[in-house]
C-alpha cells in the first residue's frame, strides 16, 4: 500500500514563474478524484508533481510506501496524447511490462488479458501509431492495466477524442475503479467529472480553493471562482 500521497507545502517554478506556490493536498484510497480548474491554474503540472514526472522547487512529495522505485512501479499515468512505440499494440503492452521487471509466460498472458480490457483484442498485431486516436488512448490505459497499479493518474485522457471514443475511454475508467485502483483525473468536461468524479478538487492560480463531493461541488460551490468556473465565465483547458 502506498497511498495516502501527501504534497507537503509543494511548489513548482519554470522559466521565472511560479506555477504551483506551496501546495499542500493528501489524496487517499478510495474514491475517484477530479482536478478541475481553470486553463493555467496548474492542473497538468501537479498531476506531474504527484506521479514523480517532476520534482517540486519547494516542499515535498511524499507517498506512504516510503521507496521511490517501488512507489513508481504501483502507479501509473495516461496523457492526452499518449507516448506509442513504432510496434505493435500488443508489443507496446509487452515492452511496458518487461520494463516493470515482468518477464516470460506471465508477461504474456498480463498483455493478452490488458488488451482484452480495453477492447483491442482485435488490433493487437497492427502497429500502434495507425490506431485511431480513441484505439490509441485505450492501448495507453491497456499498458497501465497490465501493471495491476495502485494509483491510475489521467491528465485530460479523452480531450481530444469524439463523443462515442470518450464513452469507451470512460467504459475502462470505470473498470479501473471497479478493479480497485485509485483514480486521480485531470479533465476539462464538466459532465465527465460529474460522471466519474466521487470528489472535485478546484484548483485556482495553483492552489486548492475548494475539496468537496463531486455533487454538493456543482450544486453548491463554496468560493465565488469556483461557482464562475461552473458557469462558464472562466477560461478553462
Amino acid at each position: 500500500m502506498i497511498l495516502p500521497l501527501r504534497l507537503e507545502r509543494a511548489s513548482f517554478s519554470a522559466a521565472g514563474r511560479e506555477i504551483i506556490p506551496a501546495l499542500s493536498l493528501e489524496i487517499a484510497a478510495g474514491p475517484t478524484t477530479v482536478i478541475l480548474g481553470a486553463n493555467g491554474a496548474g492542473k497538468s503540472v501537479m498531476m506531474r508533481l504527484m506521479h514523480g514526472l517532476l520534482a517540486p522547487s519547494g516542499g515535498r512529495v511524499e507517498w506512504s510506501g516510503g521507496d521511490a522505485r517501488r512507489t513508481r512501479r504501483q502507479q501509473a499515468m495516461v496523457f492526452q496524447r499518449p507516448v506509442l512505440l513504432r510496434r505493435s499494440a500488443r508489443a507496446n503492452v509487452v515492452f511496458a511490462l518487461k520494463a516493470a521487471g515482468v518477464t516470460g509466460i506471465e508477461c504474456q498472458y498480463r498483455a493478452d488479458e490488458a488488451l482484452q480490457e480495453v477492447g483491442l483484442t482485435h488490433v493487437a498485431h497492427r502497429p500502434a501509431r495507425v490506431l485511431s486516436g480513441g484505439e490509441q488512448q485505450r492501448l495507453a490505459l491497456a499498458r497501465a492495466w497490465a501493471l495491476h497499479p495502485e494509483v491510475l493518474f489521467l491528465d485530460e485522457p479523452t480531450a481530444s477524442l469524439d463523443p462515442s471514443a470518450t464513452r469507451e475511454i470512460e467504459t475502462v475508467i470505470k473498470a479501473f475503479d471497479a478493479a480497485g485502483t485509485k483514480i486521480v483525473m485531470a479533465t476539462h468536461n464538466l459532465g465527465q467529472a460529474r460522471r466519474l468524479g466521487d470528489e472535485v478538487v478546484y484548483l485556482h492560480q495553483g492552489r486548492v480553493l475548494e475539496r468537496a463531493p463531486v455533487e454538493q461541488f456543482f450544486s453548491r460551490p463554496a468560493t465565488a471562482e469556483a461557482a464562475a468556473f461552473i458557469k462558464g465565465e472562466l477560461p478553462w483547458n
